[in-house]
């Protein structure tokens, strides 16, 4: 499980506990300017993800979490319970996605594109989103 923060134009995914070890990350910093999009699509994490696995863990499942590498593109999953997630399309980064396991997809997802540059210009500069 993660925790998803917007703070001072800033996308924070913060891991948790074993997802530390199984995904061989704490934590991952992302301009909000390229964040493309966020959205739910649980169904999309259910489909099998071939690729190369390096570094991090796959437990079919149970989790799926590091970073996979398939077709010139890497996406970073942290995933336990797909109905659960969030998926952040990225330009300009490492990765072209993170795919996350959040406590409230909803809210992150409504949080996440109201901080959004081209999202709405009453959005507070500041948005703590658990998750």
């Amino acid at each position: 499980m993660v925790t998803v923060t917007v703070d001072d134009g800033v996308l924070g995914v913060e891991m948790h506990g074993a997802d530390k070890l199984w995904s061989l990350r704490s934590h991952i910093d992302i301009p909000l300017r390229n964040v493309r999009s966020i959205r739910r699509d649980p169904d999309r994490v259910r489909e099998s993800w071939s690729g190369l696995r390096a570094p991090g863990t796959w437990i079919p499942g149970i989790v799926k979490a590091g970073t996979f590498h398939r077709h010139g593109q890497s996406v970073f999953f942290d995933v336990h319970d797909p109905a659960n997630t969030v998926i952040i399309e990225l330009r300009d980064e490492r990765y072209s996605e993170l795919v996350l396991e959040v406590d409230d997809p909803d809210r992150v997802v409504t949080a996440v594109r109201a901080a959004l540059p081209h999202g709405s210009r009453d959005a507070t500069p500041t948005t703590a989103v658990a998750g």
